[in-house]
């Protein structure tokens, strides 16, 4: 019997299913009943695959039900299963066709499962997700007052300055105090930390953000920060090699760690200087160092979390 791939396509107001091989669909209302509703349906079925596409958020109460249900739930990338739907060549879309394209895709390319983040981790994000948001806001509003010359306008600008300044401060504090307030967390942050190049912002985006940092081998975790490098060749023309994708707020902390570990990680500093002496452009240097780093902290992770000692320079 054929193993049965469920999809789901979320909307504001509904849910709708479609069930492999069976080729059934239905739909439910993006309520608590109709959660209800579609988790005793589900069960029933004894899928083994559920896949919800991300939607912005619409899917967090959806994953969330019917992961504590106990179903095989794996949330799927929108732009991956868009390039599925062009190799297959779909290109009609309603929410019913987009359900059945999430199943096949399931089905298909067996997505890697993995646990959902607890409440508490999904809070550390949100904060570390506000807290970019306010220092985006700080930079847009630093280059608004270089360019006004009016005082009125100055004088609007830095008083919205430092609101944003004290609301920064605040949730510097929460952050703060979710992360020393767990022993987990406040372990895995005093040995991350431990690292050079590796601060508290850093550290506390990874525990948010990359949760998977020590448990997967080093070309899933660059591949999971958008970090691991595209090769493009056809023949004998080779282009130049790329990253993208992954989770670019990972990526957007790691750099600036990485500079500062090519300045202070003697280990990390022999390896930018080894690659820009070969001539390698100095930002591609730079990403191998953020690469290599994130690597470094992925492998010692698991050693200096069971030995509960810091890292040690070799």
């Amino acid at each position: 019997m054929d193993p049965i791939a469920i999809g789901i396509d979320v909307s504001k107001d509904k849910l709708d299913v479609h069930v492999l091989p069976a080729k059934t669909a239905f739909a439910v209302p993006r309520t608590g009943a109709g959660i209800e509703e579609l988790i005793g349906r589900l069960a029933a079925l004894n899928p083994s695959v559920v896949a919800v596409e991300a939607t912005g958020g619409f899917e967090t109460i959806v994953a969330a039900g019917l992961a504590g249900a106990g179903l095989p739930l794996v949330v799927v990338n929108p732009a991956q299963v868009r390039a599925f739907a062009k190799a297959v060549g779909q290109r009609a879309k309603t929410d019913p066709i987009d359900a059945a394209l999430i199943a096949r895709f399931a089905r298909d390319t067996k997505p890697e499962m993995r646990p959902l983040p607890d409440a508490a981790t999904r809070l550390l994000a949100d904060l570390v997700a506000r807290r970019r948001q306010i220092v985006e806001m700080m930079a847009a509003e630093g280059q608004r007052g270089r360019r006004v010359d009016h005082k009125r306008v100055a004088k609007s600008i830095a008083r919205v300055r430092k609101t944003l300044e004290a609301e920064l401060a605040e949730l510097d504090q929460e952050i703060g105090d979710q992360v020393r307030g767990s022993p987990v967390w406040r372990e895995k942050e005093d040995l991350l930390v431990s690292v050079p190049g590796v601060g508290p912002v850093v550290a506390r985006t990874l525990l948010a953000e990359l949760p998977e940092l020590g448990s997967l081998d080093r070309r899933e975790i660059a591949a999971l920060a958008g970090l691991a490098p595209f090769t493009r060749q056809s023949g004998r023309w080779r282009g130049r090699s790329f990253i993208g994708g992954g989770r670019a707020t990972v990526r957007t902390v790691l750099f600036p760690a990485a500079m500062t570990a090519a300045r202070y990680n003697p280990q990390l500093k022999q390896f930018r200087d080894r690659l820009v002496q070969a001539g390698k452009p100095k930002m591609v240097a730079l990403i191998a160092v953020a690469r290599k780093l994130l690597n470094t902290l992925n492998t010692i992770l698991n050693a200096i979390t069971r030995d509960n000692s810091p890292w040690q320079t070799a």
